[in-house]
């Protein structure tokens, strides 16, 4: 047994992120990867780290430097590619809610107009959306030979989405059950609809919050903080180099981008 092998082991849920973020590679062959390109960085850092310290430092020393930043370079790495799966789902699953709702209506027209589920699939994965993607991987399994119901069965089970998990049950329930699908569908897309304007309302509240908190600390507090830091300074003879004001721009420069990216990844992706 292999050591990827025994590391599978340790993560069951490996295999369930790779199939969900269509990484098409088992979890032996990931963790295989994983482990190797782990072991290059902790090569690479250990190196540079030998040739900074080496000329300054005792050879103790450089030893004890070059084995922690190897280790910690390696663990660091491997455990941030066995992580990767999950920010791809995350990745998908805001891409599949943004466009679930116009898909489900498109299938909601086409299977009220009389259109069978394989041929609204296939309308669906010619589609301009982004969840044409998505249609067009359920119809590839169909056209390599995978039945209808089993190809909406295994598209709903590893799919990252919540919503589209809903939609594509109603599916698989008329498969089975050969019942009409529109009814049920239709207050499946009505129910996502509220709770995105739920999601909507909730953004907003969140929204006051983190304007308040951003107009706080990077807005008042450093202008204020600088003015007081520039008086004291002034009273008691302080030195402020140019180097100390860009450090300084440097920190405001990314507290902004932090609260950037904070209200970006609250944003919720809806579209009514």
């Amino acid at each position: 047994m292999g050591i990827e092998s025994i590391v599978v082991r340790k993560l069951p849920g490996l295999k369930k992120a790779l199939r969900m973020a269509h990484i098409k590679q088992n979890p032996e062959q990931y963790v295989k990867r994983a482990l190797r390109l782990a072991f290059y960085a902790a090569f690479a850092l250990a190196a540079t780290a030998f040739f900074v310290t080496a000329k300054t430092m005792p050879p103790q020393k450089v030893l004890v430097i070059v084995l922690v930043a190897m280790a910690a370079s390696f663990i660091m790495v491997f455990f941030f590619l066995v992580n990767a799966p999950k920010g791809v789902i995350r990745k998908r699953q805001r891409e599949i809610d943004k466009d679930v709702l116009f898909a489900g209506r498109y299938l909601l027209m086409k299977l009220e107009s009389g259109s069978p589920i394989i041929a609204t699939l296939v309308d669906a994965s010619k589609g301009y959306g982004i969840a044409a993607k998505y249609f067009r991987e359920i119809v590839d399994q169909i056209n390599t030979g995978v039945p209808v119901e089993d190809a909406l069965e295994e598209a709903r089970n590893y799919t990252s989405s919540e919503k589209f998990r809903r939609v594509l049950w109603q599916l698989v329930t008329t498969l089975k059950t050969g019942t009409d699908v529109t009814g049920p569908l239709k207050a499946t897309l009505a129910a996502i609809a509220n709770e995105q304007v739920i999601e909507i309302k909730e953004y907003g509240k969140k929204l006051n919050s983190l304007m308040l908190f951003y107009m706080v600390m990077a807005c008042v507090a450093p202008s204020l903080g600088l003015t007081m830091f520039l008086i004291i300074g002034s009273f008691i003879n302080l030195q402020i180099s140019g180097s100390v004001m860009y450090g300084i721009l440097f920190l405001l420069a990314v507290l902004q981008g932090f609260f950037l990216v904070l209200i970006k990844s609250a944003r919720p992706m809806v579209e009514l």
